[in-house]
């Protein structure tokens, strides 16, 4: 018994000082985000944002790779299984906080990957067509009190669609009906022509613009407090309503991945995120940048899987 003790201590002491040499070494080659949305969407965008910092800080090209499918779960696998040697990492939306619960046989959980930074957030926003009478949630909502209204996302088992169907029916206490759309700009236009009565959306990307411009009438945003790229949009607790969900842009890496590598990783994205061009460029399209330590990444990531799967669980969503 104690020759198999010490067996195993010599393991666990020789695979600390691999791990420590390999994280005076880092990096030594080329590291890749594998994003898990298409190209052109906003973790993409953000992506390559940061990307280019990263590799400027720490000396090695960062290539993005979009990996897309099932909900962000097609590269969410593939990084949990990936060495955990900090070469590959993820970059992921609030996506794979809600999937911990919206779909649990997807092979592999979120106690897999290690958050490294949340590096943006875009609050959900609430909106409807220029010629609604209502001027905000609040009249909104009144008018809503005993019809049954219907509500446009960009598809199923989105953040946005979630957080406004658990909304709408807990909090604002109306019956709603969703309509799916194959992306956000279908679903921007069907609001626009009169089609549906109400958009739920993330603030970030196109929404932004066209509160902005007026093509869009923006009743809401779910934030503690306005966004500053559509500052006359009112929050939902300005309307009576203290609710708030977003969406987030996040890195993760594998969870064995070395605290050394990891806090390393962290200080060069955290680094990047201060500069003044770079928070111009997220907040023009609607995200407010974020910063923070890894601990601080790692706790917001387990508080929003434990807040997604609330809200999942009491609407009764599932997709296998």
């Amino acid at each position: 018994m104690r020759a198999m003790k010490l067996a195993a201590g010599f393991v666990m002491l020789a695979a600390s000082a691999g791990a420590s040499v390999q994280a005076q070494t880092f990096p030594a080659r080329d590291i890749t985000f594998l994003v898990a949305f298409a190209p052109g969407g906003v973790a993409d965008t953000v992506a390559r944002f940061v990307a280019q910092g990263v590799s400027a800080k720490l000396g090695r090209t960062v290539i993005v790779d979009n990996r897309g499918g099932a909900g962000g779960n097609i590269a969410a696998a593939a990084v949990a299984r990936a060495a955990p040697d900090g070469y590959t990492l993820l970059v992921t939306t609030t996506a794979l906080a809600i999937n911990e619960t919206l779909t649990p046989n997807k092979g592999f959980a979120a106690t897999d990957l290690k958050a490294i930074a949340i590096v943006a957030s875009s609050p959900e926003c609430l909106a409807t067509g220029e010629g609604n009478p209502a001027k905000n949630l609040a009249e909104f909502l009144k008018d809503a009190q005993g019809k049954s209204i219907n509500f446009g996302t960009a598809g199923v088992g989105s953040g946005s669609h979630i957080a406004a169907e658990y909304f709408l029916k807990v909090h604002a206490k109306i019956s709603a009906v969703h309509v799916p759309f194959k992306g956000g700009a279908p679903a921007m236009n069907a609001v626009m022509g009169n089609q549906i009565e109400l958009l739920a959306t993330t603030l970030g990307g196109g929404p932004a613009a066209q509160i902005a411009s007026g093509k869009l009438k923006g009743l809401g945003v779910a934030s503690a407090t306005r966004a500053s790229v559509v500052p006359e949009v009112p929050t939902y607790a300005e309307a009576g309503y203290p609710f708030e969900a977003s969406s987030w842009v996040g890195v993760f890496a594998p969870a064995g991945t070395s605290a050394q590598i990891v806090d390393m990783l962290n200080a060069a994205i955290e680094d990047v995120m201060k500069d003044p061009a770079l928070q111009q460029k997220l907040t023009s399209i609607g995200f407010e940048p974020l910063k923070g330590s890894q601990a601080q990444a790692e706790s917001m990531f387990k508080a929003e899987v434990a807040k997604w799967g609330t809200m999942v669980t009491t609407l009764g969503l599932s997709i296998n």
